[in-house]
């Protein structure tokens, strides 16, 4: 398992952002919210999405980072340089750290990408049984990712807007 930043520290493609972040309520539920406004990159990321390849970081993109405090999850949202989503990626995670100026993730392999029209995939499976077959993390705690990850995707086939609601939000209150 990586520890990582919600501020993108040491991301090496960025060569020059913003970020700042705020811990809001929404819904009864407690959630740290970060915007990283990347301003030049050292390169584009283009990534594999279903049947499509899709530009998600860039000169002038910004990434939305909501980590709910009770969600084993936290979500990404991806816009391009017109502040249209690219992408809702979800991390499986197996902590959250919500500290202001260091607030940081345990991420478990496994993700979740969705697409704005609401189509899905699993992803990174080949990470995960890496990681169990080397010892790094295991098969319960692989069990309990796809668990997570399984949920996240039931919660994305009953109401998918919930998330583009959530997304909405949160831009608007980090952007005041």
């Amino acid at each position: 398992m990586k520890t990582k930043y919600l501020d993108k520290r040491g991301w090496r493609r960025l060569l020059r952002s913003d970020y700042k972040e705020k811990i809001i309520h929404h819904d009864g539920e407690e959630m740290l919210v970060g915007l990283l406004d990347i301003h030049k990159v050292r390169s584009p990321l283009t990534v594999p999405i279903l049947d499509k390849k899709v530009r998600v970081c860039d000169d002038h993109y910004k990434w939305l980072q909501i980590m709910p405090r009770d969600g084993n999850y936290s979500l990404t949202v991806m816009y391009d340089d017109n502040d249209h989503v690219l992408q809702y990626y979800f991390d499986i995670n197996v902590e959250h750290i919500l500290e202001l100026g260091n607030a940081r993730r345990k991420d478990i392999y496994l993700d979740v990408l969705a697409l704005p029209d609401g189509r899905y995939e699993l992803v990174d499976e080949r990470d995960i049984k890496r990681a169990v077959k080397r010892g790094h993390i295991t098969e319960d705690q692989r069990d309990y990712a796809y668990s997570v990850a399984n949920q996240v995707m039931q919660e994305l086939e009953v109401d998918f807007n919930r998330f583009r609601r959530l997304a909405e939000h949160c831009k608007k209150t980090i952007d005041q």
